[in-house]
């Protein structure tokens, strides 16, 4: 007999992955979904840096606000789920992770060296041969290869907070998902979803250690292994595509879900499975293309500059501190160099791709000798 329950959430539902082939595996969703959640950035750190970190929770919890502790957890389960795809489209991790430092680092490098090189120097309290020589300024291009610093010398002293870009705190749990899921598809992890399940459950359990030793019982927001878990469980809805269902009932029960577990102590802990779940129903929906708007990825230049720009408004106009002033003035400013940031550096750097598959040959012909997918 038919579990009531179990037919209430999925009768006559299609599966994730019929809906994916339904879209032509290239769903707009995701799409608007990535600038949405690269705008909500910005609006949360609005509280942040105008405030102060005290000020900032009290006052988005009093707005109603604390679903905004779901943002960075959902850009991970989306990058799980899109990523997943992605590996099982490249024939050897040589491409695949070469995709990575391609989208990752031409980015991610302008902008740190736009923050030391232009940005220091304009509004650094120092002297400008004391700002080049501090210590500070060597070790912040660092961040390019993800061992971050956050604070350059006399920048942003007067701020409620100094550091440049805090945002650059996930660049690490970033690039530490991408090296775990090379390891789960060496090991065929990846490849088999039972194991890949149980390596998910074994996450969790982790986890319920973790919580025991190190409880967190005034801190709601999102850690990194929060965020490692969030792309795990967007691997494993993508592994699991042909199982589960497209369903506008199970999305809201596990946005529900969700939200119930932010607002208890350490609940978000637990949250990667339900948010992965919501993330890729919201990714799957359709709507039209609009041009302007999806005329480029623009939300990885959102992410990336939003922080230092709204830090600068913040410095400039510092009797304007209100969190509505700092997103008017520096959403718009962030759009725009997100604009530039795509067209001028990350999509000419994705047009020379052929030179992976350069690669790639090369590596398949002298050191593989065959043409061999990583998860299949």
């Amino acid at each position: 007999m038919p579990n009531p329950i179990t037919t209430f959430f999925t009768a006559g539902q299609p599966t994730l992955a019929a809906r994916l082939m339904a879209t032509n595996n290239r769903p707009s969703g995701f799409d608007y979904m990535r600038i949405v959640l690269a705008l909500g950035v910005i609006a949360s750190h609005a509280f942040l840096l105008s405030y102060g970190p005290d000020v900032q929770y009290g006052r988005l919890a009093n707005m109603g606000f604390s679903l905004t502790t779901l943002i960075v957890p959902m850009f991970f389960a989306l990058s799980g789920f899109l990523v997943a795809g992605s590996l099982e489209r490249t024939r050897t991790l040589v491409s695949f992770m070469g995709l990575r430092v391609f989208r990752i680092m031409p980015a991610l490098s302008v902008e740190v060296l736009l923050s030391a090189l232009i940005l220091g120097p304009l509004l650094t309290t120092l002297p400008l041969g004391e700002y080049l020589t501090h210590p500070d300024f060597h070790m912040y291009f660092w961040n390019v290869l993800g061992h971050i610093h956050y604070e350059l010398p006399g920048l942003f002293e007067t701020n409620p907070l100094q550091s440049v870009n805090g945002q650059l705190w996930t660049v690490p749990y970033e690039l530490a998902c991408y090296v775990v899921l090379c390891m789960l598809a060496v090991l065929g992890i990846f490849k088999d979803r039972i194991w890949l399940l149980w390596f998910m459950v074994l996450l969790h359990a982790l986890q319920i250690g973790n919580t025991i030793l190190r409880p967190n019982l005034d801190y709601h927001g999102a850690g990194g292994t929060t965020l490692v878990m969030a792309f795990i469980a967007g691997l494993l809805v993508y592994r699991f595509r042909d199982k589960l269902v497209w369903s506008a009932r199970c999305a809201l029960a596990m946005a529900a879900l969700s939200l119930l577990l932010i607002t208890l102590p350490n609940g978000i802990r637990f949250a990667a499975l339900p948010i992965a779940y919501f993330t890729v129903y919201l990714g799957l929906l359709n709507p039209p293309r609009q041009a302007t708007l999806l005329g480029g990825d623009y939300s990885y230049g959102i992410y990336l500059y939003g922080y230092p720009i709204q830090q600068m408004v913040v410095a400039l106009l510092p009797q304007h501190r209100e969190w509505y002033i700092n997103m008017l003035l520096a959403t718009p400013c962030t759009i725009a160099i997100a604009y530039c940031s795509w067209w001028l550096i990350e999509k000419p750097v994705m047009d020379r791709r052929q030179i992976l598959t350069t690669l790639e040959n090369w590596y398949l012909s002298k050191v593989a000798g065959k043409v061999r997918s990583p998860s299949t």
